[in-house]
């Protein structure tokens, strides 16, 4: 087995603090992990004098702009990082023979659609940070037609910004809380994520697995099914915490970025293709919520 260097950017975001706790399980492999501070990856030059001192074989970008109410009025910052940024990875990649693993969101499937996507369905991003990122797909593959890009849904994990901690910090200081029950989608534990992506990459480095065979668009989320509604009260009981969760309609709670009504990702490609096994995300929560 080689000893590869993995990049990793994004590092500090949710997602990328989970391949930090998870590198220790591959001691032999050369994490580089990198955040705005020591690469903005929407200075192509920065981008590419990094690969040419560092020469990674793997690139895993976790660094994306994520606000997605505050996209709407920060357009261009958007598009630099989700766009840009994700096309001057692919680039320096696709120059230096690194295989790009890239993360991209369920909020590209905006249609009145009612079965779960499949990588193959139509998208209708509505929103500045829906349509940033999928033209930061659509430009990371035309730059590198090899690279990987991962679409999932609703991450939350021990760490970082995420649904599950806010609902965590409201739950212990409230009596009550609304939460919207019509928009339906599948949590992911990011950690879950993470680890199947490093998976991968031990296969392939293992030559139990062609990297030519990761190209592509792939979904994956935990497996269920469920609403805003029902992993906020899923929480809270869970933990045992008083507050009263109560069902609302998206019109009664408005946000600057429209939300999809219904995101369930299809994941039969990514179990068929590498025998991926998912777990259901309320047995993820309950893990995650013995760390927190």
């Amino acid at each position: 087995m080689t000893n590869p260097t993995i990049l990793v950017a994004g590092a500090k975001g949710q997602l990328g603090q989970c391949f930090q706790h998870l590198a220790g399980d591959y001691p032999r492999w050369n994490f580089q992990f990198v955040d705005i501070d020591e690469l903005d990856i929407t200075n192509r030059a920065a981008v590419f004098t990094w690969f040419k001192k560092n020469t990674p074989q793997w690139c895993i970008n976790c660094a994306a702009y994520a606000a997605v109410d505050k996209a709407e009025n920060d357009t261009a910052l958007a598009r630099r990082v989700n766009v840009a940024g994700a096309r001057n990875l692919a680039e320096a990649c696709a120059e230096h023979n690194a295989m790009l693993i890239h993360f991209s969101t369920d909020y590209v499937y905006h249609t009145k659609h009612n079965a779960p996507y499949r990588e193959s369905d139509a998208t209708s991003p509505k929103g500045v940070y829906a349509r940033t990122k999928l033209a930061g797909d659509l430009a990371t593959l035309k730059a590198n037609p090899e690279a990987m890009i991962f679409r999932t849904s609703w991450l939350f994990a021990p760490y970082g910004h995420n649904f599950v901690r806010t609902i965590l910090r409201f739950g212990a200081e409230q009596q009550s809380l609304n939460v919207v029950y019509d928009q339906l989608g599948s949590p992911t534990y990011a950690p879950d994520l993470a680890a199947m992506v490093l998976q991968l990459v031990e296969k392939v480095e293992l030559k139990k697995l062609d990297r030519s065979a990761l190209a592509g668009i792939w979904h994956y989320s935990n497996e269920g099914v469920c609403s805003w509604y029902d992993f906020a009260k899923a929480v809270v009981d869970i933990k045992g915490l008083p507050c009263k969760i109560n069902p609302i309609e998206t019109k009664d709670y408005p946000l600057p970025a429209p939300r999809p009504p219904f995101s369930v990702l299809n994941k039969a490609k990514i179990k068929q293709a590498f025998g991926v096994e998912i777990p259901h995300w309320r047995d993820s929560l309950e893990r995650c919520l013995t760390i927190l």
